[in-house]
């Protein structure tokens, strides 16, 4: 099995807390074969202040350190996880034309500007009225991103259910997700398993399943790892959920080209 992680990051993110070396070391200790480190770059900061700045420099000089050393046969890619690009398109279409990043993380973790901006995190849920309303916001805004060319793969897409104590079931969302993934499909693009450290593995299956529906074939696998402790958790155990939904593959990314590696 071709072990992969594809969501996550370093120092270079807000939340970050190691540098990309030590991301890429952890990677390798924890058996991948291919990491891709997709720090943020949000168009709205987590309180709801627009942010269009991101220091691809400073990225590709922490990248060159971590290729250092690293062992034959380990791929180590350089992302990014663009949050909000529709907000503003120009902005994002020249994040997406730099030639530094193989693969582009498209996500919504942000309440819509008309409705504060907050962070999903920040968002209080008493009770289901609060996560129900929460739920719409974000998949209003996932449509809309799936809409546009500014992603390769659609990241977490049940983030909000990880700060949500009140039990949700996302089924009356069914039809937005199957049209939202449909989108994706039609354009070519894919979605990725997020394991949120290790700890999210089951909950995406009926996303699976209905993506499958869609005809989507291009999965990627990210642990959302903020440190090198989490780095790979959950990987594994996804791509096993993957084959017993019925796909054939993991994908990986290069120049935004899909990579097929077969489970």
């Amino acid at each position: 099995m071709y072990l992969t992680d594809y969501h996550t990051h370093s120092v270079r993110s807000f939340d970050g807390h190691a540098p990309m070396a030590e991301v890429a070391a952890a990677a390798e200790l924890a058996g991948l074969d291919e990491l891709c480190i997709t720090d943020h770059c949000d168009f709205l900061d987590e309180r709801g202040r627009p942010n269009r700045t991101f220091d691809w420099d400073a990225s590709c000089a922490q990248l060159r350190e971590a290729l250092a050393g690293r062992r034959p046969g380990f791929t180590l890619r350089l992302g990014l996880e663009l949050g909000m690009p529709h907000l503003d398109p120009a902005a994002a279409q020249a994040v997406c034309a730099r030639p530094e990043a193989d693969f582009i993380l498209g996500s919504i973790h942000n309440l819509c500007p008309e409705k504060g901006g907050t962070d999903l995190y920040y968002v209080p849920y008493p009770d289901a009225a609060a996560c129900h309303a929460a739920l719409d916001d974000y998949f209003t805004s996932m449509a809309l991103l799936a809409a546009t060319d500014f992603y390769d793969v659609l990241a977490h897409i049940i983030y909000p259910l990880r700060y949500m104590d009140v039990p949700v079931s996302l089924e009356p969302y069914f039809d937005r997700l199957r049209a939202i993934l449909r989108t994706a499909v039609e354009k070519g693009r894919g979605m990725e398993v997020n394991t949120c450290r290790g700890d999210t593995i089951g909950d995406w299956r009926p996303i699976l399943e209905l993506y499958r529906a869609c005809g989507g074939e291009i999965v990627t696998v990210g642990s959302d790892a903020h440190t090198p402790a989490h780095v790979g958790r959950g990987v594994r155990d996804a791509c096993g959920l993957l084959a017993d939904c019925g796909f054939q593959y993991v994908c990986t990314y290069e120049k935004h080209r899909p990579v097929f590696h077969k489970l």
